[in-house]
């Protein structure tokens, strides 16, 4: 399989199944749940379709994007031998230290990655990063010559979430009629309102989406003053990228960042009341946060053009790059502080520690709408420049949006954004169902 041969358009409807062993895992216990569900709300008790709902979530969560199972096998088919050994030895989970019980994991698949070979670092112009790459061209994964992908307008997410969806509404009804007055309008107004916040998550999603499909991709080399769309891969200013070391802990360092969001969480556990007595709940919580990063130059094979990574309020940098995990804090200080503030504040105790690293680095895959304006003249001269390439009197910043355009920077191209999104009726018909199903269920009470 090449791009030449990969039909990116999605079609009308994709019969899309796992493609990992891990998702076809979880769609098994799945299709297990939401069979043994409808057999015990059928010769039992109906309130046990609850579980039937439960599977066909499941399966909904594990039923990949219109082009996803493509793509990534065309990563793998285009990715060379050296770099799949290397890639399998830097993923996975390592133990770092069994007393302390920590770990480190890193993903051992990134949906953002590359899907069709990029230019090596050896092959940069470092001396002049703002000229084309060798032969002149795009590089391969950029929509000029890969095309735009057209997710397909339904698929097995839909099958699924509907399911799920009239469960719902049916489950709801039977507990109104059950209970004839009272609290019977809760079941409703509950659907409703959950039905409610997924449309509005679906409309930003699907917007976004939208603007992502329907904006053309410039050219660095052409690219105009305003707001363009634009794809390429990340390289270096003069001065450099950033060692970012996650919580002040040398352990945790990555170098090579141009942006970067780090979290470290702690599993707080406390005891509640019940009616039958106490039970423990844990959850993670959020303790400190951090984000930042440094000017870059986004590079399509045509030309670089220098972004500041810092005005951008959208940043997605997708699936994170590294998660460290331990049954204690780093020192003996912060393990006792943690556990004094955990306690006096919520009355939790402290189980777990978890710190976890998103971010853009060199050579990354990146997709970027932003606003394009003219560099001071006496900073292009600084830097030695003739002002004779256009793309080197001109920076991107994502400060001020435009009339139905929102910037972002998004770690990935827009064929692997694209590629593993759903189309936007899929995002939206289900939940609006859902909040009609609600509605609707109003008539009951």
């Amino acid at each position: 399989m090449n791009a030449g041969s990969l039909d990116l358009d999605g079609g009308t409807f994709k019969f899309n199944l796992p493609y990992t062993w891990q998702g076809w895992l979880i769609w098994a216990f799945g299709m297990l749940m939401t069979v043994g569900g409808l057999v015990v709300a059928a010769t039992i008790d109906p309130v046990m379709a609850f579980i039937a709902i439960l599977g066909c979530l499941l399966m909904a969560l594990t039923a990949p994007g219109s082009l996803e199972a493509d793509l990534h096998r065309l990563r793998k088919e285009a990715m060379p031998v050296e770099a799949m050994e290397q890639k399998a030895q830097e993923s996975g989970l390592s133990i770092d230290s069994w007393w302390l019980q920590q770990t480190t994991y890193v993903p051992t698949t990134d949906p953002s990655d590359w899907i069709l070979p990029a230019p090596g670092y050896t092959t940069w112009n470092h001396a002049n990063p703002y000229v084309a790459d060798a032969d002149g061209g795009p590089i391969a994964e950029h929509p000029h010559k890969v095309g735009t992908p057209r997710p397909a307008i339904f698929s097995l997410f839909t099958v699924y979430a509907l399911i799920a969806v009239g469960g719902t509404v049916a489950a709801g009804g039977a507990l109104m009629t059950e209970d004839p007055e009272g609290m019977s309008f809760y079941p409703a107004a509950a659907i409703a309102g959950v039905g409610l916040i997924l449309t509005l998550v679906g409309w930003f999603r699907a917007k976004m989406l939208g603007q992502m499909l329907d904006t053309p991709t410039s050219l660095v080399r052409s690219a105009p003053v305003g707001h363009p769309e634009l794809v390429g891969q990340v390289r270096p200013t003069a001065q450099g990228a950033l060692r970012v070391v996650v919580d002040g802990n040398e352990r945790m360092a990555m170098d090579h960042m141009v942006g970067y969001h780090w979290e470290y969480e702690q599993y707080q556990c406390r005891t509640v009341k019940t009616d039958n007595g106490t039970r423990e709940e844990c959850n993670w919580v959020t303790v400190r946060q951090e984000k930042g990063g440094c000017d870059f130059f986004l590079h399509d094979g045509t030309g670089g053009i220098k972004v500041n990574t810092t005005t951008f309020k959208r940043r997605n940098y997708g699936q994170y790059l590294k998660r460290w995990d331990g049954a204690f804090a780093e020192t003996l200080g912060k393990q006792l502080m943690a556990q004094a503030v955990a306690g006096v504040l919520g009355g939790a105790k402290v189980k777990k520690h978890r710190w976890t690293l998103s971010g853009l680095r060199l050579g990354n895959p990146v997709y970027i709408l932003g606003q394009t304006v003219p560099r001071q003249q006496s900073e292009w001269q600084a830097e030695g420049l003739d002002g004779t390439l256009g793309n080197s009197l001109l920076e991107v910043k994502g400060d001020e949006d435009a009339p139905g355009v929102k910037c972002v920077i998004q770690r990935g191209s827009e064929l692997a954004n694209v590629g593993r999104s759903r189309s936007m009726l899929e995002m939206l018909v289900p939940p609006i169902v859902l909040m009609l199903g609600g509605l609707g269920l109003f008539g009951l009470a």
